[in-house]
């Protein structure tokens, strides 16, 4: 098996996780006024009364959608990022399991929030996120932290680790029980775990739209033993994270594979498009434009 996510052909002799759960932390008192960055050092930095009650029900919410999907025969298995936030997150998470259903939790600092300097000036750091705006957020390295491509190696990093896990069954499970992974992380590592993950190009990682505050996302095992977004997210969600036509086709041959020759073919289409982004840029470009044009005068009109 490689590390992006597919699996050997011969998959009956394979155990795999069911789903992969990413979750971001609740709203935090960063999240509410930049200013703490200056007195409180980033990893440290609360839960605003507000973000606790979204990990409440985020924790709700995910055990709904076990007990709906898993009939009862489940259990789980976290990993978090070592700030305060996410730490405090995990624990509003965890009231709506009972113990019973938890095998494990580990804290894992390569899913830690990229570094943006120690004490923050508010007013600076301001300036040098309309400078990464323009530069890319990718390749933008802060002057006293991280890039996204500095987030994308310790992420890559972590999955070979978490894929170890796997081969080695270090998450035990009775006969029948399915076994999901939630990882409780942040916006923008969350973003550079599917990137690496699901192969996307730097340029697609850029229109990604961040997480909002506890908001998840589910990778499920498809019937070809490849995860998906397309199994749990529907197109107009996967859309509204900024995933272009032929990622969703993608998602969605990953969850299914292609149902009919006809299909196929039209799969095919759709996933050769991908390729457009090497070879025909000024195109690609084109194309993206006229989408992010009709939806803003979708946006307008209702507005109107």
């Amino acid at each position: 098996m490689s590390n992006n996510g597919e699996v050997a052909q011969n998959q009956n002799q394979r155990w795999l996780p069911k789903r992969i759960i990413l979750v971001r932390h609740g709203e935090s008192m960063g999240n509410k006024d930049e200013g703490i960055y200056g007195v409180l050092p980033d990893h440290s930095i609360p839960l605003s009364p507000q973000g606790i009650e979204q990990a409440k029900q985020a924790g709700t919410l995910i055990r709904e959608l076990l007990d709906h999907d898993s009939k009862w025969k489940w259990k789980v298995y976290i990993y978090v990022s070592p700030y305060e936030r996410t730490r405090s997150t995990l624990r509003e998470i965890g009231r709506a399991f009972p113990k019973s259903k938890v095998i494990g939790a580990r804290e894992e600092c390569r899913v830690r929030e990229q570094d943006f300097g120690n004490f923050q000036d508010a007013k600076k750091m301001k300036q040098l996120k309309e400078i990464r705006n323009k530069f890319g957020r990718f390749f933008y390295r802060f002057p006293e932290g991280e890039s996204g491509a500095d987030v994308y190696d310790r992420v890559s990093n972590f999955l070979e680790s978490l894929w170890r896990d796997i081969e080695m069954k270090r998450f035990p499970q009775e006969r029948g029980e399915e076994v999901n992974l939630v990882i409780v992380s942040h916006g923008l590592a969350i973003r550079i775990f599917l990137m690496r993950w699901f192969r996307w190009t730097v340029e697609q990682f850029e229109v990604l739209k961040n997480p909002k505050n506890c908001e998840f996302r589910v990778m499920q095992l498809g019937g070809r033993g490849e995860y998906s977004l397309a199994i749990h997210h529907d197109d107009e969600k996967l859309k509204a994270w900024g995933l272009s036509a032929e990622m969703i086709a993608d998602q969605k041959l990953r969850a299914w594979g292609p149902q009919k020759r006809c299909e196929q073919q039209e799969e095919e289409e759709e996933c050769c498009m991908w390729f457009d982004a090497f070879f025909y840029p000024q195109q690609q470009q084109q194309q993206q434009q006229q989408e992010s044009s009709e939806e803003d005068e979708h946006e307008h009109e209702n507005q109107v």
